[in-house]
C-alpha cells in the first residue's frame, strides 16, 4: 500500500475524519493538500499545502489551479447532520445540506477533475450515512442530500473508468467526530448508541480513516462504484 510521494487532496481536512486522513498519508510519506475554508493549527504544523476555499460560494476550478499536476486521490469529507422532524424542516436547511453534501462534493471533483485523470490511477472517496438505507425517524435532509450523493459516486465511477479513476462511497453509522459530538454528549446517549449497533459500539474516526485508506489504496485497484458499509452491522444485520 505505497502512497510515497503520491500526491492526495482532502477536501475539508482540518478536523475530524479529514485530518485523520491528512496525517496518516503524511506519515505514509504522501504529499497531501487541504482545502477548507480556514487553515488550522495543525494543518500549520504538519506543512500541508493548503488551499482557502469555500466550495460552495467560491470559484473552485480557480482556486484549484494551485494543485499539483497529477492527483492520485480525493477525499470529499464536508457533511452535515440536520435532525428534525420533516413538518419542522425549511426548505432552506435542506438546500443547504444539498449544497453541503452534494453540491460541494460536484464542485470539487470538477475542480480536481483534470489532475486526477493526469495521474492514470487515481481512487475518489466521498462519504453518505447508514441512513439511506435505513428508514429513520428525522433525517430526512440528510437522507437526501447523502442518497443524492451516492447517486453522484455511482454515476461519476461509470464515467470515469476509461481513465483509471475509481469512485466509491462509505455510509458510517454515528462516528465519534466533531460532527457528531452532540449526539454522543452525554453517557446516556452514547449508551444508547452502543446498543444500536449490532457489534455494540458506536463508530470511531478510525473505523473510517482506515476504510478510506483501503480505497485510496493499490489494494482497492479492482473497486469502484460501490456503497460501502462502516456501521458496526447496523445496516445489514439484526442482533439477536
Amino acid at each position: 500500500m505505497s502512497f510515497a510521494n503520491k500526491n492526495y487532496l482532502i477536501v475539508g481536512g482540518t478536523s475530524g475524519i479529514g485530518l485523520e486522513m491528512a496525517k496518516r498519508l503524511h506519515e505514509e510519506q504522501a504529499n497531501v493538500v487541504v482545502a477548507a475554508r480556514k487553515e488550522s493549527d495543525e494543518v500549520k504544523q504538519y506543512g500541508f499545502q493548503f488551499i482557502q476555499i469555500d466550495v460552495i460560494n467560491d470559484d473552485v476550478k480557480e482556486a484549484f489551479k494551485a494543485l499539483p499536476e497529477q492527483l492520485h486521490g480525493m477525499v470529499y469529507c464536508p457533511g452535515s447532520i440536520t435532525l428534525k422532524p420533516f413538518q419542522a424542516l425549511k426548505q432552506e436547511q435542506i438546500q443547504e445540506d444539498l449544497n453541503i453534501n452534494v453540491m460541494g462534493a460536484i464542485k470539487s471533483a470538477q475542480g480536481a477533475l483534470k489532475a486526477l485523470k493526469k495521474s492514470g490511477d487515481a481512487s475518489v472517496v466521498f462519504y453518505s450515512t447508514v441512513a439511506t438505507q435505513v428508514g429513520m425517524p428525522y433525517h430526512v435532509s440528510v437522507a437526501t442530500a447523502k442518497s443524492a450523493l451516492e447517486g453522484l459516486g455511482k454515476s461519476l465511477s461509470a464515467e470515469l473508468v476509461r481513465n483509471n479513476v475509481r469512485v466509491n462511497v462509505l455510509a458510517p453509522s454515528l462516528t465519534n467526530s466533531p460532527l457528531a459530538s452532540n449526539l454522543l454528549s452525554t453517557e446516556d446517549k452514547q449508551e444508547a448508541s452502543k446498543n444500536r449497533h449490532p457489534l455494540g459500539r458506536y463508530g470511531e474516526i478510525g473505523d473510517i480513516a482506515g476504510m478510506t485508506r483501503f480505497l485510496l489504496s493499490d489494494e482497492a485497484s479492482w473497486i469502484t462504484g460501490q456503497v460501502i458499509g462502516v456501521d458496526g452491522g447496523l445496516a445489514g444485520i439484526r442482533s439477536v
